[in-house]
């Protein structure tokens, strides 16, 4: 029998039990629609991650001297070139920064505390989280600005305010240390309250002359969208002999496991709505393929081959699956990108949210591979379903069909 034929009858079917295949592909375009919000929603939470890893003065690709992660302090130090620039086409690379990033104790009139002093140079911080955050009060002016940024936090710790003078105790290159006051320049509102209590920022200079070494003890590097890590890595390994050279996943490996976690997730997700949609399409058939028993008695009756009967059964299910997958997936992307495009608001959930190394408002991501893969699959596995329903109506006798 010409397929065209049985497309037409296929088609044609569908609209002989209007209300039951209306619901069913109502399931479908609800099944296909909440996978790709949920994948938007899980990607959102996989790149936030990721992009909150990366802007937490890490970079993709970060250069320290060995030893610097076990015990970070201004001896894992190394000097840099003044005019040194790292040999990356400049379409791949957004940006780089030099830092001292040392442990210290920061002093008010009132309460001292443990930070991580860091030496800047402003210009160079717009890959950081530095460069975006609200500030009361004035940035650092360059790399010799010898005021300093506090956390909103940690200025609530320290009872103190912008103008006020601090004073900071480190260790300098010899080993003795150096105390000095320093004068707030403004304060910082992060993302999070552990960076705001973490982090202290100067300038580089100033804090190279404090520890009276013209050295730093990181660069990071920070590359433009999809990078390419691992040959970026290796360049700078040939280039910066005897130090380590360390991608993101390794500087944040809690980060890291989430990123390839959420993959999972979003992989066993599928796996369920569509479980659950596929054991509802092989019911609804099963049902449509017996009420029809003596329509397929009578076209067996009148030369019907099995394979044309397990086709118009297979093409009946991949029509109603491929409209509600059409469906499913515009209304998918219409919720993702209209109702949830400005993200939702998490701030209620803040420290959870910290927690995970997320921001307070969750954006979803929709890409373009998970939408494919959302409809592909859909396709294959409403076809599948249709081969048990198809095999039972070629089961059916023509003769015993008929007296029905």
């Amino acid at each position: 029998m010409p397929l065209k034929l049985l497309l037409q009858l296929s088609t044609r079917n569908l609209f002989r039990h209007k209300r039951r295949n209306l619901m069913l592909l109502l399931a479908i375009c609800v099944a296909v629609a909440g996978v790709i919000v949920t994948n938007s929603l899980i990607r959102g939470m996989q790149y936030d991650m990721q992009e909150s890893a990366v802007a937490n003065l890490t970079g993709h690709v970060k250069v320290l001297a060995p030893g610097y992660l076990d015990d970070p302090n201004i001896e894992k130090s190394f000097r840099l070139a003044k005019d040194w620039q790292p040999d990356i086409p400049a379409q791949e690379l957004e940006g780089w920064a030099a830092r001292i990033r040392i442990p210290a104790v920061i002093m008010s009139e009132r309460e001292t505390r443990g930070i991580q002093f860091v030496g800047v140079d402003p210009v160079q911080e717009k890959i950081s989280f530095l460069g975006d955050v609200a500030i009361r009060g004035e940035r650092l002016k360059d790399a010799s600005d010898r005021r300093i940024l506090i956390g909103q936090e940690l200025a609530r710790q320290l009872e103190t305010k912008v103008g006020r003078r601090l004073v900071l105790i480190t260790q300098g290159l010899d080993g003795k240390n150096r105390e000095a006051g320093f004068r707030i320049a403004g304060i910082y509102d992060a993302e999070g309250t552990s960076l705001e209590k973490q982090f202290v920022f100067t300038g580089i200079r100033a804090l190279q002359r404090l520890v009276d070494a013209q050295v730093v003890t990181e660069v990071s590097i920070r590359l433009a969208i999809h990078p390419d890590e691992y040959s970026i890595k290796g360049m700078l390994m040939d280039f910066f002999v005897g130090l380590e050279v360390l991608d993101w996943q390794q500087l944040e490996p809690q980060a890291a496991a989430m990123f390839v976690y959420a993959d999972s997730a979003i992989f066993i997700w599928f796996l369920v709505m569509m479980g659950a949609l596929i054991f509802g399409l092989i019911n609804t058939l099963i049902t449509a393929v017996m009420e029809r028993v003596r329509e397929f008695g009578m076209l067996r009756a009148v030369g019907m081959r099995p394979g044309s009967v397990v086709l118009q059964v297979v093409l009946e299910s991949t029509v109603i699956m491929f409209a509600g997958v059409v469906i499913g997936l515009v209304v998918g992307w219409l919720l993702t990108t209209q109702w949830l495009g400005d993200g939702i608001d998490l701030s209620q959930w803040a420290a959870g949210m910290e927690l995970a190394g997320m921001r307070t408002v969750l954006v979803p991501k929709l890409l373009y591979q998970d939408v494919v893969l959302v409809a592909v699959l859909s396709l294959v596995f409403g076809i599948l379903a249709a081969i048990y329903p198809a095999w039972r109506a070629v089961k059916i006798k023509p003769l015993e069909a008929l007296r029905r």
